[in-house]
């Protein structure tokens, strides 16, 4: 049975005057509509493709990748408004509706919101939200500290951000933790610290204590090397020069060229760093 809203797999069956019939298994035949059949297709090619419910009701496959699925969070602009709703553009041929009752705020062509895609479960159709409190947080989260999570950042608050974890829960990062820009609709990695009675997440960009100090040295040792051997760069130097470089806080930078210098991998200077021949 094919997942609408979803990337399938599926198995070419015959081709028609239409397109490609694929095998939706107890979906019945699925149409790959014959702009997106090649001339090489055949019966019996896998066919990686995104099913969803058409205006004539009918399931329909198109291998163009929107930017979210079912069960996902996105970023999306508003093109286009009704009495019933809005439109988003989400990367396929036709838009991605948000009913009017689906609307935190009133959504007016042009702006950017943050949403959940869901199936209607009447319609069957692909159908977005940006009540997000409905779909996340709907089961305890159950991780160890310092695992590694996916982050959706959603929007900047007086403490920090505002960030979905793995499309299911709410996490926040704190101000000042954090080293990096961070922009709405940005993704990226993130490690659990600690989750609160109210099932709420709270999330490090870079692991805690000596966690990840030689994944970033080996980082430092590579940027080193790609600027000839030497970097006019020190513990002395701006945070933001020495994220700019390699990514990380001024403290764990410390942390990983002490690392480095016991090791004998480089050279300290007052304003610089340099490789010795070891780690040359």
């Amino acid at each position: 049975m094919a997942d609408i809203g979803k990337i399938n797999t599926l198995i070419v069956k015959r081709k028609v005057d239409e397109g490609a019939l694929l095998n939706g298994g107890a979906s019945g035949d699925i149409l790959l509509p014959k702009k997106y059949v090649s001339r090489k297709c055949k019966p019996g090619d896998k066919v990686a493709a995104f099913v969803y419910i058409d205006r004539e009701k009918r399931l329909v496959a198109t291998i163009k990748r929107p930017h979210a699925t079912v069960g996902q969070v996105a970023r999306l602009q508003v093109v286009a408004t009704s009495a019933a709703g809005a439109y988003l553009g989400w990367g396929l041929d036709h838009d991605l509706f948000v009913p009017s009752g689906e609307q935190r705020v009133p959504m007016e062509k042009g702006e950017f919101h943050v949403v959940f895609l869901f199936l209607d479960e009447r319609t069957q159709r692909v159908t977005a939200s940006s009540e997000l409190n409905q779909f996340l947080g709907l089961r305890a989260p159950q991780y160890d500290a310092g695992a590694v999570v996916d982050l959706f950042i959603c929007e900047q608050t007086e403490l920090g951000y505002k960030a979905v974890v793995d499309n299911a829960h709410w996490g926040y990062i704190y101000k000042n933790e954090v080293f990096q820009e961070l922009l709405p609709g940005q993704q990226l990695k993130g490690y659990i610290k600690l989750i609160r009675p109210d099932l709420k997440i709270d999330i490090r960009l870079q692991q805690s204590g000596t966690e990840g100090i030689d994944t970033i040295a080996n980082s430092i040792l590579e940027t080193i090397r790609d600027h000839g051997g030497r970097l006019a760069v020190s513990d002395k130097s701006p945070p933001d020069e020495i994220y700019s470089l390699f990514g990380v806080s001024k403290k764990r930078f410390k942390k990983a060229i002490g690392a480095l210098y016991k090791r004998n991998l480089i050279v300290l200077g007052a304003r610089s760093v340099q490789l010795t021949k070891k780690s040359g």
